[in-house]
């Protein structure tokens, strides 16, 4: 296809979703020309790029696409890790109607590219989620983009739903990389709740994951999964077990502990008990042992980024040990003044990953300081799992900043006890000055002002306390 059609194309298309929106919206004059646009469009047969997971959203997503705009629809899959049968997958888009199926394995750049760097900001959205479907959005979004310049598509389609974070990361992604490309939110567009998904893919013989009864949408890839909906969105019940699948219930886990010994190289995890590994294979072997010990279940209210709190349901085994080994690590071997503005630089990356602004430049500055602070974080860390808990039990480096000698209290200790004199006076001279300067009762002659008239009875605090209130 030459460039003057994919222009031609491109712009049928974004006349097309945009003329549609309209009349959606209101009973327009221009219906005639908006069917003449529609019209041409589906003769030309412009393509778009489809993210494809296989999933409810998604599967529905394909036909409607072919009704409404009448698009050739290649069907997108970027495999981060969710191990799905990729010939299932595209069997179940053929059946859907997708002209052309792409599975793309991004699993090692998702690991080093995306995943590494969150865990050397001991990325924990609010405290407790680790980003693992928020990391994936962005190398979905260039990877839409590269498939969508290769294939000579006139537009990029997703299923995220109007209430989501996912549309915003998606969307901002693709924008930021190709503005020129149209972008299609299907679900958001439609507005269709889960049930009307549910019934127009049964309506249209469409083959989906999920029945009525079992409403639960997932997100996996190998840094954690993600389960929302039906019994989860009552914030007051226990999630059944039916909402995980990574991970064993820690009462039915097993009954001894199992140490694991992860060896960091500049922050990257490198070796598990003592096999070098590469990082996918290390993660994934991780993922297996923690969740065989019930380790990484998070039950979480989230702070969504369009302004509500949902309550997603997370498996993270190997993403919590790996990033708690980590941030030990770093206590081992980072100065507390480093650790501690680290903490603040930490948490602003995780926000700007959770809110759609991988691609900002303000990531890569932060990404940047993050990174030179992992030279001298290099060592081993033991971590301890039983029954849904994981702990660290021993630390080594060659850079280690604690020195036996300087903490011990017995005959080895090497501590000048007598520098602490000094220190502590020096320490302690502002407070000292302050006092001194305070020893004095502070001046109240101020009390003898003339008040107003409603105010005469009263100075000092109780002025506060009596103030006229505000009609």
């Amino acid at each position: 296809m030459s460039n003057m059609t994919n222009a031609v194309n491109a712009a049928e298309a974004v006349n097309v979703i945009n003329a549609t929106k309209v009349t959606n919206a209101a009973n327009v004059t221009n219906a005639a020309n908006v069917s003449n646009i529609h019209k041409a469009a589906c003769e030309s047969k412009p393509k778009v790029v489809l993210a494809y997971s296989g999933g409810l959203d998604t599967s529905v997503a394909v036909k409607w696409l072919q009704e409404h705009y009448g698009f050739d629809v290649i069907a997108c899959c970027i495999d981060l890790g969710e191990t799905k049968d990729h010939k299932l997958l595209e069997e179940r888009a053929a059946r859907a109607g997708a002209a052309k199926t792409i599975i793309i394995d991004a699993k090692a750049e998702f690991a080093h590219e995306y995943i590494l760097p969150a865990l050397k900001a001991n990325a924990l959205y609010e405290g407790k989620y680790p980003l693992s479907t928020s990391l994936g959005r962005p190398l979905i979004a260039k990877k839409l983009v590269e498939i969508a310049k290769q294939e000579g598509a006139a537009a990029i389609a997703h299923g995220c739903t109007g209430k989501g974070n996912d549309q915003v990361r998606l969307e901002v992604g693709i924008s930021s990389l190709a503005p020129e490309l149209a972008i299609i939110g299907v679900i958001r567009d439609w507005g269709m709740s889960r049930e009307e998904e549910i019934q127009y893919a049964e309506a249209h013989g469409i083959p989906i994951p999920v029945k009525k009864d079992n409403p639960f949408s997932i997100d996996a890839n190998i840094w954690g999964r993600a389960c929302e909906g039906g019994v989860l969105e009552d914030a007051g019940v226990e999630p059944p077990e039916a909402a995980f699948s990574l991970t064993k219930a820690p009462a039915e886990s097993p009954d001894e502990p199992e140490y694991v010994d992860i060896e960091f190289i500049q922050g990257c995890p490198v070796q598990l008990n003592g096999q070098a590994m590469d990082l996918v294979a290390l993660i994934e072997t991780l993922n297996e042992i923690g969740g065989r010990h019930g380790v990484g279940r998070i039950d979480h209210i989230e702070s969504r980024l369009v302004g509500i709190k949902s309550r997603e349901i997370y498996e993270n085994p190997a993403a919590v040990i790996l990033i708690n080994a980590h941030k030990e690590l770093e206590h081992f071997t980072l100065p507390r003044d480093v650790t501690e503005f680290k903490a603040i630089i930490d948490q602003r990356f995780t926000q700007m990953i959770y809110d759609g602004l991988w691609f900002s430049p303000l990531t890569a500055a932060l990404q940047a300081f993050i990174q030179q602070t992992q030279h001298h974080v290099t060592g081993k860390i033991r971590v301890k799992l039983y029954k849904g808990s994981q702990t660290v039990v021993g630390r080594w480096s060659d850079y280690s900043l604690y020195q036996r000698g300087l903490a011990t209290y017995s005959m080895e200790n090497t501590f000048d006890h007598n520098a602490a004199v000094g220190f502590i006076k020096l320490w302690g001279l502002p407070s000292q000055v302050y006092a001194a300067a305070h020893k004095h009762p502070v001046d109240r002659s101020w009390r003898d002002h003339t008040w107003p008239n409603h105010l005469q009875q009263n100075s000092g605090e109780d002025v506060l306390l009596n103030l006229p209130k505000s009609s």
